[in-house]
Formats: C-alpha cells, structure tokens, sequence
C-alpha cells in the first residue's frame, strides 16, 4: 500500500503570470509557509490617511504639482468602487473633450480602486504616479516607464510588491 502525500490546493499567480518561474515558486513558497503577509507587512506596515475622494484628489495634485507641473489640469480623482481589481483594472485615467460654443473643454480623471482605501500608502502612490503618467504618456512605453521612475524611484518595486498584495488579498477571499 503506498501512502500518497495530500496535495496542496493550486494558488493562483495570475498578477505574476509575467515574471519567471522562479520568482513564482518563491511567490508560492511565501504563501504554504505563511509568511507572505508577513514579508508585506515588514516593507509596508504603514498605511496612509487618504480616506476619501477629497484628500484622495490633493494626493494626486500634490504629486502632480511636484513632477508634472506643465501638464493640463485634473478635473477629477476619486476612488471607483466599479473598478475590478480581478478584470487587472487598478486605477483609470480618461481624457474627455467637449465643445461648448467656440471652446474646447478637456477634462481629466483619474479613478483609483477602492481596494487602495486600505492599502499601504506606498501602493496608494504607484496607482497615482502610474495614473499620472498616462496623462503626459498615453502608452506603456520607455518614456511612460522613465517618468514613473521619475515620480516614484522604486517604482518597480513596488509595482512587483503590489502584485504579491493582490495575490495575498486574492488567497484571503478564496479562504473566507
């Protein structure tokens, strides 16, 4: 009679679906041992105070004014509970022009999912820089990604670490 080890049940990678397969069985690694949460928590313990569409909005002027003073004017931010996180869509940008008589008014929006409500506030901030960048970049090019880096040196980083947070969020609902 041969004893057959349980399996684990299969964890789902899919905000890593890019990165290799070593990085994934790390990922994985994290997760059986219950450590993940953890690692998050040490790099990112603190969360931040923007609670609401106001301050939530001079969050991402301040950034603006800091970095991209030439570029047009926000016309709205705010947190977007229709945004689905698991349809990869973190944050919006829109750029809509209206004729009213003679002019041209342009107004520009970011929404941010409502996830970063109760995130760490270093994540809160790659949504925006990343979000902000689209207004000067429209596409994923060399150039968007310089001014990213830019706004926020560790951008990457964190774009990878936000990925293990939503791999982490993603693992605590299927548990629930």
């Amino acid at each position: 009679m041969t004893c057959v080890e349980p399996t684990q049940p299969a964890i789902s990678l899919k905000y890593l679906d890019g990165y290799s397969t070593t990085v994934q069985a790390q990922v994985r690694e994290l997760i059986h041992q219950h450590r993940l949460a953890d690692y998050l928590k040490a790099r990112y313990g603190e969360t931040h105070s923007v609670r609401n569409d106001k301050a939530l909005f001079e969050a991402a002027l301040e950034l603006k004014n800091r970095f991209m003073r030439t570029t047009p004017p926000l016309t709205k931010v705010l947190y977007d509970s229709q945004l689905q996180v698991l349809s990869h869509a973190l944050g919006t940008h829109t750029k809509i022009s209206r004729v009213q008589g003679q002019r041209l008014k342009v107004s520009r929006e970011i929404r941010v999912a409502t996830v970063f409500r109760d995130a760490p506030a270093e994540f809160l901030k790659m949504i925006l820089v990343h979000e902000l960048a689209h207004i000067k970049e429209g596409d994923h090019t060399k150039a968007f990604y310089q001014l990213c880096t830019h706004m926020a040196p560790n951008y990457f980083q964190l774009e990878f670490d936000l990925r293990l947070y939503l791999t982490l969020l993603e693992g605590q609902k299927t548990r629930a």
